[in-house]
Parts: structure tokens; C-alpha cells; sequence
């Protein structure tokens, strides 16, 4: 079905981007802006997830009313329609409380423009149906994320922002080097059509290592072992509100492009699901033990999203329907929970001045019930039942145990799902629990705010953690988005007929 509704959340964020460049030092006219321009985009992109799931499936867009394979094609899918979704929610949230978590002189220096340059490459990166139009998404997510993570320009931000964009360079030139082999291959960028043609291909040892430097790209991006190492040493340094985003959602993109070419173009074979499964394994330790020894808070949770992307790595391996399920359903709860967790860290900043869980204490009995609505947020990124993060856990544990050579993946996880509750529970006790340790009493800026300013810290953790809550509670409406999802990328003949617009007969 073609639909230039598609393009829409795309154009939305460039909208209000330029415009916000004509108001470069008026902070409150850009927080008004930017917060109205995020409403509007997620009108939009709920808007675009109901046609899709209405429709057959599938909204196509051909750029210039090229025909694909030869113009430039956008893709609303119902992953597709879910990842703009959960990016508009996401995005909603870290503008509402970058409004008072963002000082002045970062807005002054074009901190609302950049953000809505990043989300509107993520929308980009997520509709997208061209291999290369994906390596365009990514360079621009990648500008405007350096942008924002040295935006200030203190040394800790510097020093992070070189590590991110070096390795994300690197990533780049190999995502760019296996998009030219491909070209090489079949002359074509169009990726339902490469799903065709490479199958055609007789020398499967190139199509393989082609595989292998899109699997090194997106992993890079994704931080999966032994590629993860940049993401703790960048994600704590950024101000709450872009860790946030980042946490959230840059690693996920990655994810959806390995969702997306090894399902639509390098389908696993034995040897890869097992390269997967062990890579996970990995992922899923490295991640959980770098979480033990940690005692600044954001960096403990940097480990933890490294540490569970080895869940949705490890369920790509398994490669099943039901694993597949889990891994879309694992997907919307991290991206929620994730950035979440980055804002609760904002706002215990705000508190207590530092993220050292050595100096911190006594936040309960300052503020029971803010401590109360983060323990929602902590409980939920565990997986205590019937919270969100538990219920993805089901099918990919059972997926795990059902497929050979999966042991040490199912291991792994389990080791992963302890280590989790283990961290959140002695960083409860520590930051919650305990008396705050004498002579360690910076001043509180939290409590001296104007209530309204901080309603805007607040609310956007409220937001999120009602919408994990509804993800937990209504778990049987996810799964049932969540197994639609999984059976399209397991049956791509019907996103490449409506793509190519013909009947195609796979051998």
C-alpha cells in the first residue's frame, strides 16, 4: 500500500529543528517549541503505527515515484511503525525534562535543534528500505550524538566523545565497505531486492564474510562483546537528559539493523546462529560482571545495557518464532526502561550533587515517594513479576533450552538476570537505604525548585514507568504485537512483494 503519511514523523523533527534555529537564544521560546514539535511527532507516529497494523502490513513510500528497486523506498513495517512509536514516547519524555535538566548555556549552544537532528535520524534509520539510505541515518545519528555529548565541552565529555565517535567511525567504514560489496554483488541497494538477488549468488564464501563485516558494524553500534567497551567509558559523561537518549536508544538502532539484515538478507545458518549465541553469552557476562564492580551509578547502568543486549542478540542466534517474539517484546521494554533509568539517575544527581553510590544514602527517607516511583523503574529493569522486563524473559529462557547448542547461552542469562537483581538491590540499599555517610552533604537542588520545574524532572519518569507498568500488566497485547512482528521477519516474502510491487516466487 503506498502512503506518504510514512515520511511524516521524519519531516516533523526537520521542521521544528530549523525552526528552532531562528530562536537560538531564546531558551524558553525552544523549550515550548521543542516540547509542542514532540507531541506533535508522536501524534504522528501513533498515527502511522495504527495504519500499519491496519493495513496489510506494509506502507511503502518510493522517493520521487522511482520505482524500486532503482529510487530511494521507505518502509512502514509494523517493527518499523513500533521503533518510531517507542522513539517518539522516548523522545517526548527526555525533552520534557530537558526543559529544567538542561542548563541554559547548553540550550543557547543549539542543544534542541541537535536533539531533534537525532531523532529524526533514528525515524529515518528505522523506515528506511535502502541499504545506503540506512548508512546515511546512521551518519546522521552519529554527528548529532557527538554534538550532543561534547556539547559544553568539559574534559570527561571530550574524552567520551572521542572514544564514541571513533569507534562509531569505525563501524561506519565497515558498515560502508560491506554496503559497496553488496552493490558489487547485485547492483542493487534496495534491500527486499538484495534478499532476492543474493540468494542467486554462487560464492557464498564472499556473501558470508559480507555478512560478517555488516554483523562487526552493527555490532560496534549495538556494543556487543568484544565491541562494547566504548559505551561505558562515554554514556556516564553527558549531562542525565542525553545519557537518557542514548542509553535508550542508539544501541537499539543497531539491534533493529541486525534484526533487519539478518532476517531480510543474510539468513543464519547453523554456523552463524551459534557465532550469535556465543557472541551473546559473552555480551551478556562482560556486561554483568562490569556492573558488579562499578560505584558510580550511570556507569553501572552503561554496563547493564551492555549486558542486556545479549538478551536480543542471543534470541537473533536462536533464530525461532517464539525467540524472535521475545526479542521484539525484550526490545520495547529496554528502550523505555532504559531511558528511564538514565533520568531517575538525573534527578538523584539533582539531589545529592554526585553518582558515587559510596556518598550517596538516605534518599528514602528524604523522599519516600519519589523513591517509591524509581523503585517502579529498578524493579522493572529486574524482571520482578509481573513487571515488564519479566515476561520477555519467558520465551527466550524457553527458546534457550529448546534449541541445541544453546546451554551456555541459557547459562549466560541466567547468571545475567542474578547479577541484575543482585546490582539493583546493594545499589538500592546504598543509595535508598543506608544513612547518608556525615561530612558527604552537598547542597540539595531539587528540594529549593520551583514546583513546576520540578513536575518537569518528574514527569517524564512518571510517563514511563506508567508505560512500563501498562507493558507488564497488559503483557498479552506486547506479545501479540510482538509474535505479528516475529512471524514478518521470519516470512519476508510479503515485505518484499509489497516493496517491489510483484508477486514473487522465493526457491
Amino acid at each position: 500500500m503506498t502512503d506518504n503519511y510514512i515520511i511524516l514523523p521524519v519531516i516533523g523533527h526537520l521542521t521544528v529543528a530549523v525552526l528552532l534555529i531562528f530562536f537560538w537564544r531564546k531558551v524558553t521560546i525552544q523549550r515550548v517549541i521543542s516540547v509542542a514539535g514532540n507531541i506533535l511527532v508522536l501524534g504522528l507516529s501513533i498515527g502511522l503505527f495504527v495504519k500499519t497494523w491496519r493495513s496489510t502490513g506494509y506502507l511503502i513510500m518510493q522517493a520521487g515515484d522511482w520505482p524500486a528497486p532503482f529510487g530511494i523506498t521507505f518502509v512502514s513495517d509494523v517493527l518499523s511503525a513500533t521503533m518510531v512509536l517507542l522513539t517518539g514516547i522516548a523522545g517526548l519524555a527526555v525533552c520534557i525534562f530537558s526543559t529544567t535538566g538542561i542548563s541554559r548555556h547548553r540550550i543557547q549552544y543549539g542543544y534542541f535543534p541537535i536533539l531533534h537532528f537525532l531523532l529524526l535520524g533514528l525515524n529515518g534509520a528505522f523506515l528506511t528500505g535502502d541499504i545506503f539510505n540506512l548508512y546515511v541515518w546512521f551518519e546522521v545519528i552519529i554527528i548529532s550524538s557527538f554534538v550532543l555529548m561534547t556539547l559544553g565541552g568539559k574534559k570527561p565529555q571530550i574524552e567520551g566523545g572521542i572514544k564514541y565517535v571513533t569507534l562509531n567511525l569505525l563501524a561506519s567504514v565497515m558498515f560502508l565497505t560491506a554496503v559497496a560489496i553488496l552493490y558489487g554483488l547485485t547492483g542493487s541497494l534496495n534491500m527486499a531486492d538484495l534478499s532476492l538477488k543474493l540468494a542467486e549468488i554462487s560464492n557464498r564464501g564472499l556473501v558470508n564474510v559480507t555478512g560478517l563485516l555488516f554483523f562487526l558494524g552493527f555490532g560496534i553500534k549495538s556494543a556487543v562483546f568484544p565491541l562494547y567497551f566504548w559505551l561505558p567509558s562515554s554514556y556516564h559523561t553527558p549531562p542525565s537528559a542525553i545519557a537518557a537518549i542514548f542509553g535508550g536508544l542508539l544501541t537499539k538502532v543497531g539491534v533493529y539493523a541486525l534484526l533487519r539484515v539478518f532476517t531480510l538478507i543474510f539468513i543464519p545458518d547453523v554456523f552463524t546462529s551459534n557465532v550469535l549465541m556465543i557472541v551473546a553469552s559473552a555480551t551478556l557476562l562482560t556486561g554483568a560482571f562490569g556492573a558488579m564492580t562499578k560505584r558510580n551509578m550511570r556507569m553501572m547502568f552503561s554496563y547493564l545495557i551492555v549486558c542486556h543486549i545479549g538478551y536480543l542478540i542471543g534470541g537473533l542466534g536462536m533464530y525461532t518464532e517464539l525467540a524472535l517474539a521475545g526479542v521484539i517484546f525484550y526490545l520495547i521494554h529496554d528502550i523505555i526502561v532504559k531511558t528511564n533509568l538514565f533520568l531517575v539517575s538525573g534527578i538523584i544527581y539533582k539531589i545529592r550533587g554526585t553518582m558515587n553510590m559510596d556518598k550517596l544514602g538516605g534518599l528514602y527517607a528524604d523522599y519516600p515517594k519519589l523513591s517509591l516511583l524509581m523503585a517502579v523503574v529498578f524493579f522493572s529493569l529486574v524482571g520482578v513479576p509481573p513487571l515488564s522486563g519479566f515476561w520477555p524473559k519467558i520465551y527466550l529462557f524457553g527458546e534457550g533450552l529448546a534449541a541445541p547448542y544453546a546451554w551456555h547461552l541459557v547459562g549466560a542469562m541466567i547468571v545475567a538476570s542474578f547479577v541484575t537483581l543482585y546490582v539493583m538491590a546493594k545499589m538500592w540499599a546504598d543509595v535508598f537505604w543506608k544513612n547518608r555517610p556525615a561530612g558527604d552533604e552537598a547542597p540539595d537542588a531539587f528540594a529549593p525548585m520551583k514546583l513546576s520545574n520540578r513536575a518537569l524532572l518528574v514527569l517524564p519518569v512518571v510517563m514511563l514507568a506508567v508505560v512500563s507498568l501498562y507493558i507488564g500488566f497488559c503483557a498479552e497485547h506486547i506479545m501479540t504485537l510482538s509474535k505479528r512482528i516475529a512471524a514478518d521477519l521470519k516470512n519476508t516474502t510479503p515485505y518484499i512483494e509489497a516493496v517491489l510491487g510483484r508477486e514473487i516466487i522465493k526457491p
